[in-house]
């Protein structure tokens, strides 16, 4: 759950430098939202499906 969690606020924060308005490299910072909003339905799915995404070992 922790993975997940973590890539909620990655997403957050990407949301927050594209929106700024001194971004340099707006359009590098939206393909990197868009794959980092793919990971984490992906992670969120993950966790919905299969339970806890992390390893059991951590």
């Amino acid at each position: 759950m922790n993975k997940t969690l973590l890539t909620i606020l990655m997403l957050a924060l990407l949301l927050l430098f594209i929106i700024s308005p001194f971004a340099a490299l707006a359009s590098l910072m939206m393909i990197v939202f868009v794959s980092a909003f793919f990971s984490l339905i992906g992670n969120l799915l993950k966790v919905i499906i299969g339970g806890d995404t992390d390893p059991k070992g951590s």
